[in-house]
């Protein structure tokens, strides 16, 4: 397939475009920069994949860099920082609602113009299912925004590009297949996010010789994967996923930020002693947020194969590098 990522230059993109690329699919990305040829990524991947710039507030860059001939697009460009998105839930919106926006516009005229009939792989959030019971959350990945209750700049903003999308869809037969991923990490995460803050933390502690981590609320339950089971997901919708629906990317297992905390501590060999910091606390926390992905694995065959136990191994291994 000819495939156009956006956002190829982020955390998950740069899993996901060396995927795509082995599996013999022709890959250009987009990004903020000039270039993504920089940072993590391989001399083999530098030579297979192609580069346009892209600005998801700007609908001409937008319409410029989707122009193309494409059998699949897969949108993973995002304000995807939690707290950046409270900083400017403004800023979040354009970005990841009339981006999103933009985005599926671009291609319907595209279609319209009967030259191609890209697929839309558009990545959403689990959190756009907001407060919830300490079970697995759409078991039917509904698409009515009654059954979804997003409680931050973030998730409400994603929603509004799902919403976006799948007006698009109804208006013009644009084929939209959402992936609503739960919490994923990985080796390369930034530290901004949680399970690689946690490893700084503890890393620093330990060369110190102290105990006391600084930490927000530890008690929310999440439903983390690996980023390289989430990319494998992706790579399975592009084939198998059926337009017009909604798939989870999980794992149906919840832990607590506590347990995941410790179980690094252990990894690097520290003792922690959690202390509360204001700095890392949010208003908004959801007590429980773990998903249903029976969907994805009646359409695709997709299951977890990474251990959560060497997510972290690895993420703590990738900082000692």
């Amino acid at each position: 397939m000819n495939l156009l990522v956006t956002g190829a230059d982020g955390f998950v993109g740069r899993w996901l475009v060396p995927r795509l690329l082995d599996a013999g699919h022709a890959v250009t990305g987009t990004g903020l920069g000039d270039d993504c040829m920089t940072g993590s990524w391989t001399a083999n991947v530098r030579s297979r994949i192609s580069w346009r710039r892209m600005d998801l507030t700007d609908a001409t860059s937008v319409g410029t860099a989707t122009a193309g001939d494409w059998d699949g697009v897969v949108h993973l460009a995002a304000m995807a920082s939690g707290s950046e998105a409270r900083q400017d839930p403004g800023r979040a919106w354009e970005i990841n609602a009339s981006g999103t926006a933009r985005i599926a516009e671009a291609l319907v005229r595209q279609r319209t113009r009967g030259k191609v009939d890209p697929l839309l792989l558009l990545i959403s959030t689990g959190e756009v299912y907001g407060t919830s019971k300490p079970v697995p959350v759409g078991r039917d990945a509904r698409l009515d925004t009654d059954a979804l209750e997003p409680c931050s700049p973030y998730a409400a903003s994603k929603l509004g590009g799902e919403i976006a999308a799948q007006e698009a869809a109804r208006r013009s037969g644009l084929r939209v297949v959402i992936a609503r991923a739960f919490p994923h990490t990985g080796p390369g995460q930034s530290e901004q996010y949680v399970v690689p803050a946690f490893a700084r933390r503890l890393r620093t502690a330990r060369t110190a010789g102290a105990r006391v981590i600084k930490t927000g609320n530890l008690e929310p339950v999440r439903d983390f994967l690996d980023v390289r089971d989430v990319v494998e997901a992706y790579a399975l919708l592009l084939s198998a996923g059926k337009p017009g629906r909604v798939y989870n990317v999980a794992s149906g297992e919840g832990r607590s930020l506590r347990e995941i905390l410790f179980q690094l501590a252990e990894r690097i060999g520290v003792n922690p002693i959690p202390e509360v910091d204001a700095v890392f606390a949010r208003g908004s926390d959801i007590a429980t947020l773990i998903g249903d992905a029976s969907r994805l694995r009646a359409d695709t065959g997709w299951v977890p194969r990474i251990s959560f136990e060497q997510t972290l191994q690895d993420v703590v291994d990738a900082q000692a590098d």
